[in-house]
């Protein structure tokens, strides 16, 4: 894609009602109660996906190559909330405790950050091929996993990918300062060169010193896994999720202004200049954080929220929670799916996402009416 076609698309408006890359509220599914008439297609597909969530969390953690049953899983929950004995072997409650109920629950709090960034990042750019890693983040994290992979420092990879997210982050900020200012096109056609860049550093950094098993952990690493997930890595994620997360959610009427210009917003007591740097910020540290602990995973946070639009209708007050359920769910069985369908073998998760998410995001463009 050329330069000229990315600036026409980041600055094209969105088009109001329409279910691919669209953010005005039309006052119809605009919120999740749906304006007073009754629940809305926001709040009945939020409750639907928070009852999805919760059941698929209980049977995710069964499925593996030692047989567990949901009853088991129900029972060890209730024996650790309880005090009492689940009547379970010390092999099971470790492999329930230890091995998959931190990478499922890390899945999903990864899935819906990556969700509901993606939603933002599309609002606040107007450009619905956004996505988290747009301004370069990915890039910058890789550089920074790759780097402490090489040296054999595994437990510094979080804190090193998010280290290179950051430093991506204002590589990408200060060339668009530097190119004129920090309009979103601008920022998107640095973002572009920032991973360019980061892409080449890393593919050279692998050429140059990557063998054996350094090779293959930067290879997983780079297609996106989570199979080395533990509470740490729940517990951050969770966090960041929950901390950032929570604000941007709260956020959707500010995002629904930016959805008919910049000057209509700025009319509605908008003030869109802060807004959507704080809001971008708050994104590209959410990203970095989950990187840090996924790798790479695409698709997520583009595919999610044009499907949840189709759903609920273009209000980001429904679209941005609805967006992280359905992530959360997303993420969550393409990671189970990772790891059961070839065991042994575990595949990356970004593989299987871009196998899901390539012909889902194929079928959203196909069904947007009347689009460029």
């Amino acid at each position: 894609m050329t330069a000229t076609r990315l600036s026409e698309t980041a600055t094209a408006p969105p088009e109001a009602g329409r279910g691919f890359g669209s953010g005005v509220d039309s006052g119809t599914g605009g919120g999740l109660g749906g304006g007073g008439r009754g629940p809305g297609p926001g709040l009945v597909t939020a409750a639907v996906l928070v009852v999805v969530l919760v059941v698929s969390l209980g049977v995710a953690v069964t499925l593996g190559a030692a047989s567990i049953g949901v009853a088991d899983v129900v029972a060890s929950v209730r024996a650790r909330l309880t005090g009492q004995d689940a009547g379970l072997s010390q092999m099971q409650e470790g492999i329930i405790w230890s091995l998959r109920m931190p990478r499922v629950l890390t899945a999903a709090a990864v899935g819906a950050g990556l969700a509901l960034c993606g939603a933002v990042m599309q609002a606040t750019t107007r450009n619905p091929l956004s996505d988290p890693y747009l301004l370069g983040l990915s890039s910058g994290a890789s550089v920074g996993a790759v780097l402490a992979l090489l040296v054999g420092a595994q437990a510094l990879l979080p804190p090193a990918a998010f280290v290179g997210a950051m430093a991506a982050l204002l590589a990408t900020v200060g060339l668009a300062q530097l190119a004129g200012g920090l309009t979103p096109s601008r920022t998107i056609l640095a973002g572009v060169a920032v991973s360019a860049l980061g892409g080449a550093i890393t593919s050279l950094l692998i050429f140059w010193n990557a063998q054996g098993d350094s090779y293959r952990d930067i290879l997983s690493w780079l297609m996106g896994s989570l199979s080395g997930a533990d509470w740490a890595d729940t517990v951050l994620v969770a966090v960041a999720v929950v901390v950032i997360g929570v604000p941007i959610v709260a956020s959707g009427r500010l995002l629904d202004a930016f959805a008919f210009g910049d000057d209509a917003a700025v009319a509605l007591g908008v003030r869109v200049d802060l807004v959507r740097w704080l809001l971008l910020a708050a994104t590209a540290v959410l990203t970095g954080v989950l990187v840090s602990v996924s790798g790479a995973i695409g698709f997520v946070g583009l595919v999610v929220p044009h499907a949840v639009r189709l759903l609920v209708g273009p209000g980001y007050r429904a679209v941005l929670p609805v967006s992280a359920l359905g992530g959360a769910v997303l993420l969550l069985w393409a990671d189970t799916l990772a790891r059961t369908a070839f065991d042994p073998r575990e595949l990356p998760v970004g593989i299987v996402t871009a196998i899901l998410g390539a012909p889902v995001f194929a079928l959203l463009l196909t069904r947007r009416k009347g689009g460029a």
